[in-house]
């Protein structure tokens, strides 16, 4: 059943498909993201497609009585998978000369899922925090939204066409019941289980729902409004909300929650109010907007990819004119594959039988190319792959404990810490209470615990070291960009729940709190400073002497109040780079494969002697720590073994991007960390 067409709700797809792309390209202005809520974008297509889906299914019922599953579903057909299959193959090669072996897994994994639509699961159940930075990497990350859109054209029709045959009356009645389900499921979910809320369609179909109240209610009146006023005036307000949701709303809030609402409900506003005679309709009507929004989906579908093949070769790092040429490849990728594959796929005039023999052949290829990136390990035995990335891939380099898919014994607050190898008869904690350095020893301490009787207590979180009351300050304008949450929960844990014997294990990023970063320019290695200040929330205002030197008080008397009921195991700085060590080797991989002393040229495998000296506030401050239940745990000394320190070498990486130990490196602090507490253990009995 054919639809009036409407241009303003094209307009819509623009205004979100621009959004989530701006909020992709992290686009900063004076160090400030603008446009941190971007990702509501897909929250206006969910209630977009809601909306003509449930109009198109409840036109025909009611026009005919019935409805054909096998005409709904080919113009679904026709609609999701040329472009989406294109896209993917298009994008095999970059995955072969630029990710790893054990990215290539995750790749393909991710392919295959989409496949089966149900990519949203695969990236709950892998662990993959959306808008984690390292989620920025991965290609297909966005294609969760399609299998949410995809599980609900599969669902939908039956359940309404059930609903039309046996409950007619009650159509709406059920609807509502289904919203009210689902939000109420979103906001308790996002607070408690905030990677299921994000990812499922039980917490995202209340957003489809709405759109399918809206169809429900046109159908029934027949008109959407005839108030003269409020069709002057909603479509602005609804525009109003969308715009302030994309400009003030952050990753970092609970969502799908109530406060999804604004926005969600602003498109709503669009859609029932919207009319020729009104300004908002008229601009979403034009041929710009309209324009953008007939390509939204190649839009979509090509921005993720490309923008993660770009950040993983680093191909914009710095450089204006390569952003811009970024996105002109994107516009220009989007504007062929709407041309020359969308619209023909939908094309009438082109059997279906000859569609689906082309979806049929491509997606034979696909899965079979994939399952044997699986099966042989990401295709490890690639020409010129050198051994190092190899061996790095057979264990997980560094991932939080959400991305390794960790379950723990118990969770406290939105983010949580855990408990590990809780037992009855345990003879003390473990705790990591460290920054996201900490965080990347977990996986490997998980299975070093596992032989123990020590409980593991991961309290890390990260860009905050344990220091009460300390906020992340942007530096120029002095907005406060991450507040420290956890602190009254560590506290409390600290406090009350630990066991008597406690081992408490503190690891940071300690160059971050010192304001200094590192960066190879012209293949020299140098100093600059970082953006970002660590400071009490009332003395925002300090200068960079004061706050460094409130910082160390700060420190020295944290670690001292922790030190008098505990032991307190205190790790030295490990080398950090100034490029990240994966993109490094790949970039030099044929020069690694020709040469096998080659790392030992490497400007990020500096000398030990550059590495006191950069870290020499930092180490100056550990060795002023003399209280008795203080132990120095020298990790650097583990990667700077005589005159050089060493990221990477022939075999292994022993961090993961600038900063994070990897798997290996992990495991050999972790080691480190063992020994010592063994040999505590063994002096006090």
């Amino acid at each position: 059943m054919k639809l009036t067409y409407r241009p303003e709700i094209d307009g819509l797809r623009a205004i979100a498909v621009v959004a989530v792309i701006i909020y992709h390209a992290q686009i900063t202005i004076l160090n400030y993201q603008p446009f941190k809520g971007g990702f509501i974008g897909v929250d206006i297509f969910f209630v977009i497609s809601g909306y003509l889906i449930t109009s198109i299914i409840l036109k025909e019922l009611l026009a005919t009585g019935s409805f054909s599953f096998k005409y709904f579903y080919e113009r679904r057909i026709r609609r999701i998978l040329p472009a989406l299959l294109f896209v993917m193959t298009l994008t095999l090669p970059l995955g072969w000369m630029y990710l790893i072996p054990v990215s290539f897994i995750d790749f393909s994994k991710s392919i295959l899922y989409s496949l089966g639509f149900s990519s949203n699961l695969y990236f709950h159940y892998s662990g993959q925090l959306y808008g984690a930075e390292n989620a920025l990497l991965i290609p297909f990350l966005h294609t969760w939204s399609l299998s949410v859109e995809e599980q609900y054209y599969i669902l939908f029709p039956i359940t309404l066409l059930f609903i039309f045959k046996y409950f007619k009356k009650y159509i709406i009645h059920i609807l509502f019941v289904f919203f009210f389900s689902s939000l109420f499921l979103a906001d308790w979910g996002s607070k408690n289980h905030a990677s299921f809320a994000f990812y499922a369609l039980p917490t995202r179909g209340w957003e489809l729902i709405l759109g399918s109240i809206l169809a429900y209610f046109e159908l029934k009146l027949r008109h959407r409004n005839k108030n003269k006023l409020f069709n002057l005036v909603m479509p602005s307000v609804g525009l109003i909300l969308i715009l302030f949701s994309i400009l003030f709303f952050h990753d970092q809030m609970f969502h799908p929650s109530f406060k999804a609402l604004i926005p969600v409900l602003g498109v709503c506003l669009i859609i029932w109010f919207s009319n020729k005679d009104e300004i908002v309709t008229r601009i979403l009507s034009t041929k710009l907007f309209v324009g953008i929004g007939l390509i939204s989906y190649s839009l979509y579908l090509w921005h993720y990819p490309i923008f993660a093949f770009a950040r993983i070769i680093e191909f914009t790092q710095g450089n204006v004119i390569k952003k811009i040429l970024l996105g002109l490849i994107i516009l220009v990728l989007s504007i062929f594959s709407y041309y020359f594959i969308e619209r023909p796929s939908r094309n009438k005039k082109i059997s279906f039988n000859r569609i689906i023999k082309v979806l049929v052949s491509t997606i034979f290829f696909l899965s079979i190319f994939n399952f044997l990136s699986v099966s042989q390990n990401g295709y490890e035995n690639r020409a010129n792959l050198p051994k190092v990335l190899v061996n790095a891939s057979k264990k997980l380099e560094y991932r939080s404990m959400q991305q390794n898919n960790i379950s723990c014994h118990d969770r406290i607050g939105r983010n949580g810490f855990c408990i590990f190898n809780e037992l009855p008869d345990n003879i003390g904690d473990i705790i990591l209470l460290g920054d996201s350095q900490t965080d990347a020893l977990l996986g490997n301490f998980v299975e070093q615990v596992s032989n123990t009787k020590f409980r593991l207590i991961h309290m890390s979180y990260s860009g905050n070291l344990y220091l009460p009351n300390f906020v992340r300050v942007n530096k120029k304008n002095k907005i406060i960009v991450q507040d420290e949450i956890w602190h009254d929960y560590r506290s409390e844990f600290l406090n009350k729940k630990t066991h008597k014997n406690t081992y408490v294990i503190i690891f940071g990023r300690y160059d971050f709190y010192f304001e200094k970063n590192l960066k190879i320019s012209n293949n020299l290695i140098v100093k600059v400073e970082e953006d970002y200040s660590y400071i009490e929330r009332n003395k925002l205002d300090l200068k960079y002497e004061e706050r460094i030197k409130l910082f160390k008080e700060k420190f020295k008397n944290t670690i001292e109040n922790l030190s008098i009921n505990k032991k307190v195991f205190v790790l030295y700085p490990t080398p950090v780079s100034g490029e990240k060590i994966f993109q490094r080797i790949l970039k030099n991989k044929k020069k690694i494969s020709e040469n096998k002393k080659y790392y030992l040229s490497d400007i990020v495998n500096y000398s030990s002697k550059f590495h006191k000296e950069y870290f020499s506030e930092e180490i100056e401050l550990l060795e002023s720590l003399n209280s008795d239940n203080v132990y120095k745990i020298k990790s650097d000394e583990l990667f700077c073994p005589d005159e050089q320190c060493f990221l990477y070498d022939n075999e292994n990486v022993y961090i993961f991007d600038t900063n994070h130990p990897s798997y290996k490196g992990s495991q050999m602090i972790n080691d480190l960390i063992m020994k010592k507490i063994n040999q505590i253990e063994l002096k006090s009995n």
